[in-house]
C-alpha cells in the first residue's frame, strides 16, 4: 500500500461555530474552508498543520453517523485519514489481509477527495480513513 502521510484527523464536534474559535484563537490555526457534503449528512471546517490537516465534522441530521458518534462517545478524535495513491487498490490490498471495510469501493468525501474507511474492529479500535486526491494522478 502507497501511503504517502496524514492526510487528516477527523475530530467530531456539536457545533462548528463554537468549534472553531478555539482553533482559531487559541491554537492559532485558520479555518481555510467550510463546506457540506450532504450524502454524509454533515458539514466539515478544514484546518492546516503543517501537511495534515484538522477536520471538525458538525452533524446536519440526528440520524447521521456523526451525530450518533457524539450520542456515544462525546466530542472528540473519530477517525484517522492517510492520503494513499490508489485507494480502490488500498481496499484490495487490506481486504486481503483480513481487514474489514466499511466501503467496498472508494466514495466522494469532502474536499473532493476520494474516501473510504475500514471498520474500527478490524483496525485496533481506530476508525481509519484511506483519501486519495484525483486531481494528482
Amino acid at each position: 500500500m502507497d501511503i504517502t502521510h496524514i492526510e487528516h484527523l477527523g475530530i467530531a464536534v456539536k457545533s462548528l461555530d463554537e468549534a472553531i474559535p478555539y482553533y482559531e484563537k487559541v491554537l492559532g490555526f485558520k479555518c481555510y474552508n467550510i463546506e457540506e457534503v450532504a450524502d454524509q449528512k454533515v458539514r466539515t471546517a478544514f484546518f492546516r498543520v503543517g501537511q495534515t490537516k484538522i477536520e471538525l465534522l458538525e452533524p446536519t441530521s440526528e440520524d447521521s453517523t456523526i451525530a450518533k458518534f457524539i450520542e456515544k462517545r462525546g466530542e472528540g478524535i473519530h477517525h484517522l485519514a492517510f492520503a494513499t495513491n490508489g485507494v480502490a487498490d488500498a481496499l484490495a490490498e487490506v481486504e486481503a489481509k483480513g481487514i474489514r471495510l466499511i466501503d467496498k469501493a472508494p466514495r466522494r468525501g469532502a474536499e473532493g477527495l476520494n474516501i473510504a474507511f475500514l471498520h474500527p474492529k478490524s483496525t485496533i479500535g481506530v476508525l481509519t480513513e484511506l483519501c486519495e486526491d484525483p486531481n494528482k494522478k
